[in-house]
């Protein structure tokens, strides 16, 4: 049966402007980092689009690298919108990413012209798409200069194989300068996708502000911390959780006394708002207007409903977030 999108899709999400651009993105996005690699139940995977879809999210996040193994998650994103979203493809931001490892030798990583443009053909075939929106450059490099790895970026666009660009993991000082070299080449940067949540806050000390300055868009990933911002570890490491599964990005031994302390303090000031922990957790990143989006992985489609939940209530007191402060100290 062909899949019908739901008719009233887009009524319940807010769509914001990402930066000075003409794009907006839903509130919440959804990343393929985990759950469309070759080992994932590709049915799953599929109810997991189709849900967000459905629900007014319109930006799936990809990279070169996202599997395991590198390049299933773009294999599984591509058998997917064959199938189910041919008519669908003008809704859909799809981006994807290089600068991580992805093949053997001198020109599978990093950010030199050489990879960036390779990688990104190779992205477009396993989707089998003629362009993706959005295309950061996932890393800095600390050898290739910024000057080519921006210059990459801004022929991508000349090309038609992106109709925007970003960077991802840079700090300030290295963010500041790759945005005014796009700039100059007349092809501006889109979005920055940095690492941020309650535990990891590091994108406050002004990288935040340039961006509010810079006028660029910001859509944090891993806003749950590797679902510690959730209510999954309050009684214990869950059978079926992901440290128990791989612990290879959440470890148990971070799971420590302190940590978990914080948990319980920050569950109990989720419930006094009517959330649950997790969505508190997004909440408080969406209530800052410099933020365009946040990503949200899922492995199962009630999650994906769950956190977007979260969007009913972003307002924060100033005794509130006092509260949280202190706890997060």
């Amino acid at each position: 049966m062909t899949y019908q999108p739901a008719a009233k899709r887009y009524e319940n999400m807010e769509y914001r402007r990402c930066g000075n651009s003409g794009l907006k993105l839903s509130a919440f996005s959804l990343g393929l980092w985990h759950n469309f690699g070759l080992n994932s139940d590709f049915e799953n995977s599929r109810n997991l689009i189709k849900t967000a879809f459905d629900n007014g999210i319109t930006h799936f996040d990809l990279a070169n690298n996202y599997g395991p193994p590198p390049g299933s998650a773009e294999e599984c994103m591509g058998k997917i919108l064959k199938m189910d979203f041919k008519n669908h493809r003008d809704e859909m931001i799809i981006s994807s990413k290089a600068g991580y490892t992805m093949w053997d030798g001198p020109y599978g990583d990093w950010g030199s012209k050489k990879y960036l443009v390779s990688s990104l053909d190779q992205s477009l075939k396993r989707m089998d798409l003629e362009y993706v929106d959005i295309f950061y450059h996932h890393r800095p490099d600390p050898e290739t200069p910024l000057e080519e790895t921006m210059a990459a970026l801004n022929l991508i666009v000349q090309q038609g194989k992106a109709l925007y660009v970003g960077i991802s993991n840079y700090r300030p000082a290295e963010a500041e300068k790759a945005i005014q070299l796009l700039k100059e080449m007349g092809t501006p940067c889109l979005i920055h996708q940095p690492k941020y949540s309650m535990f990891e806050r590091w994108v406050e000390d002004g990288l935040l502000d340039l961006l509010g300055k810079e006028q660029v868009g910001c859509i944090p990933f891993s806003p749950l911390a590797q679902g510690l911002l959730t209510d999954k570890y309050l009684d214990g490491i869950p059978a079926d959780s992901r440290v128990a599964t791989s612990g290879q990005f959440l470890k148990a031994d971070h799971i420590t006394p302190k940590r978990l302390e914080k948990i319980v303090a920050l569950n109990k000031i989720a419930k006094e708002r009517g959330q649950k922990l997790a969505q508190m957790a997004l909440a408080w990143i969406l209530r800052d207007e410099r933020i365009t989006s946040v990503l949200i992985g899922s492995s199962k489609p009630e999650q994906i409903l769950d956190s977007i939940k979260a969007i009913e209530n972003t307002a924060f007191s100033t005794e509130e977030l006092n509260k949280i402060n202190l706890i997060l100290k």
